[in-house]
């Protein structure tokens, strides 16, 4: 089915565009918050949902106009499950599948640059208006001898102003995230590496050809071929999965034998990347996944990925396991290794940012220390919830002098608590199954 959702026909590639979009949006929304406190003189009951819809609303238009890093910050944002009020989640979570696409004239000039001939000259049929649209690309059906084709067009701009972008959304982070300035620039060369290889299309289908073939082996699972010579540096063609959504499938009241097999399909491909592979699917958004007939999962979107080093690996994972047996000055060298801990800090500083962060780690960790898991728990996700609020209002924890936690351990983070949404939405009971030595 063809878009129906409004198109572009341009988009804001310069950094005085981008800027000058941005500076717009800061005053939309700090007029919202004029009009708010004048109307809570008036009625000093009044809520602050209406000033979070309408700042939801304009901050997301400013952001889906401009696609590209920006509006992928709003997108991983909406994937963290109570980060930001509803009205946020609700509207960013349009950014995984959903965002206004660029009109067919600009599709055209990528193909026209990237190959010297139209869409049409290298496909029988290509859809004039996208089937799909995200934060840096836009998918097209497209059919070539026969086969179904689904082809990913990078927007203009997107690769150039990932730099630029962050500078410009760090604002908005600072004050939606909760976050101090310190915690937020020790993450953001992170996030910046990932979102610039996002935007090398060449890079993407490399590794989703290899990671494909990797895990080929695991039942229920299906994976796209990539064609080389009809892929390019802002371009990515593939075979075309059929299916739905997580959200469309559920909404058709599926048996609890097919939803533990979705979702045993999705842990198992999790387990193999992490544990054995050492590098994984970051981006563990309902929009990367397609459910087949037969209960299969089919995986469409490797942009992602997080290569895991093996010292972190070991740190972080050996404080999951369910009987800490480690020694304490071992348990003291893997809190500083992870970064959780440093000399700067005082006894009684090392004291309480180790036992919060075990805490946490044990928490997270929870499904890993039984054989089998039910998803559908919400008491356990209302657990990560509560602690999540009681560590970010503690003032220990608002006044640190430093960042806390490796940044290898943002994406993982963010990989395991993706990974653990979908499967709640799946409300899903699986087999933990997990390496010998975390056992």
């Amino acid at each position: 089915m063809e878009s129906k959702v409004k198109e572009q026909q341009s988009i804001p590639t310069s950094k005085v565009q981008r800027a000058a979009k941005f500076i717009s949006t800061g005053a939309k929304v700090g007029g919202n918050y004029m009009k708010h406190y004048a109307k809570k003189v008036v009625n000093p009951s009044m809520t602050k949902e209406e000033l979070h819809t309408n700042n939801a609303t304009d901050i997301y238009n400013s952001l889906s106009q401009m696609k590209g890093s920006a509006l992928k910050i709003a997108q991983m944002m909406s994937m963290d499950k109570n980060l930001l009020p509803r009205a946020y989640q609700d509207k960013f979570t349009m950014a995984q599948y959903s965002a206004p696409p660029l009109s067919f004239p600009l599709v055209v000039k990528t193909f026209q640059k990237s190959f010297g001939k139209s869409p049409d000259q290298m496909f029988d049929t290509f859809t004039r208006s996208a089937v799909n649209a995200a934060s840096i690309g836009q998918v097209h059906q497209a059919t070539k001898n026969g086969k179904k084709l689904a082809i990913k067009i990078q927007y203009p701009g997107v690769a150039d102003s990932v730099s630029s972008d962050l500078k410009l959304v760090r604002p908005f982070a600072l004050r939606l995230l909760n976050m101090n300035e310190i915690e937020l620039d020790h993450y953001m060369g992170e996030v910046e590496e990932r979102l610039i290889e996002e935007t090398d299309y060449l890079l993407e289908v490399k590794r989703s050809r290899e990671i494909s073939e990797a895990c080929g082996h695991i039942p229920n699972l299906k994976f796209p071929i990539y064609y080389d010579e009809l892929s390019a540096e802002r371009i990515i063609t593939m075979d075309w999965i059929s299916g739905k959504h997580i959200k469309e499938w559920m909404d058709t009241n599926p048996s609890q034998e097919s939803k533990n097999q979705i979702g045993q399909a999705l842990w198992d491909f999790y387990h193999h990347q992490v544990h054995n592979l050492k590098q994984v699917h970051a981006d563990p958004h309902p929009g990367n996944f397609i459910i087949q007939e037969g209960d299969q999962l089919g995986i469409i979107d490797f942009g992602c990925v997080k290569v895991i080093p093996e010292d972190f690996y070991q740190g972080y994972f050996a404080l999951i396991k369910k009987e800490l047996l480690i020694n304490q000055k071992d348990l003291d060298q893997i809190f500083y290794d992870l970064e959780f801990i440093s000399d700067k800090d005082t006894e009684t500083e090392k004291s309480f940012f180790k036992a919060i962060f075990t805490e946490m780690i044990s928490l997270l960790g929870k499904p890993f220390h039984v054989e089998k898991f039910d998803f559908a728990d919400d008491d356990f996700f209302n657990e990560i919830f509560l602690l999540g609020e009681r560590i970010s209002n503690d003032k220990m924890f608002r006044k640190s002098r430093q960042a806390r936690g490796s940044r290898h351990g943002l994406y993982i983070n963010r990989t395991y608590f993706g990974l653990y949404n979908l499967l709640n939405q799946l409300r899903a009971e699986v087999n933990t199954t997990k390496p010998e030595w975390l056992k």
